[in-house]
């Protein structure tokens, strides 16, 4: 989300540039046959993915029996799968792996194998065709951009969350009136 009513394409056309040094971040759980946002967390970037991963399927699962859980790279961490898998019940999880030990600062890491149980399962029976559904997910995200805006008008944390909830609630609402995309 922006922080900003500020077109950031506007800008760029005159040559200028806005940076922000913190900025609302909206992590999602979404039904990937109906597009219906299961739960939303609110929190500030930048900042990693992984922590945000619990409460918001803790969230989920009061609202929906989950089989198949699809997530990106950036909740790759093997508390996330325990959760999902021993705590929540959930059959699979399809979480495309991140690869540990290169990047800044790191030397690469001669292993192939993940060190714990679940990330390990994920490299050996990786579902490339059901993780290929996981842009039904970012297909949600860009309709409730484009529907609702990108530019969070609040500027406590607080009334953020709010105005993030109330969108949330709208966007389910607009799908469930069946209103065209």
């Amino acid at each position: 989300m922006d922080a900003t009513v500020r077109s950031t394409h506007y800008a760029r056309r005159r040559g200028k540039r806005y940076r922000m040094k913190k900025w609302p971040k909206l992590s999602l759980v979404a039904h990937t046959s109906s597009h219906l946002i299961a739960s939303a967390v609110l929190s500030t970037g930048p900042s990693q993915d992984a922590p945000l991963f619990e409460p918001a399927l803790l969230r989920a699962a009061w609202q929906l029996d989950i089989d198949r859980l699809l997530a990106d790279g950036g909740y790759d961490a093997e508390p996330n799968h325990r959760i999902a898998r021993q705590d929540l019940g959930i059959r699979s999880t399809v979480i495309n792996l991140n690869r540990r030990g290169k990047g800044a600062g790191r030397k690469p890491s001669p292993r192939k194998w993940a060190r714990t149980r679940y990330r390990r399962q994920m490299y050996r029976r990786f579902h490339r065709r059901k993780y290929g559904q996981r842009w039904q997910v970012e297909s949600v995200i860009s309709r409730f951009k484009r529907r609702l805006g990108s530019a969070l008008r609040s500027r406590s944390d607080r009334s953020r969350e709010r105005e993030s909830d109330l969108r949330v609630l709208t966007h389910n609402l607009m799908i469930l009136a069946g209103s065209s995309p």
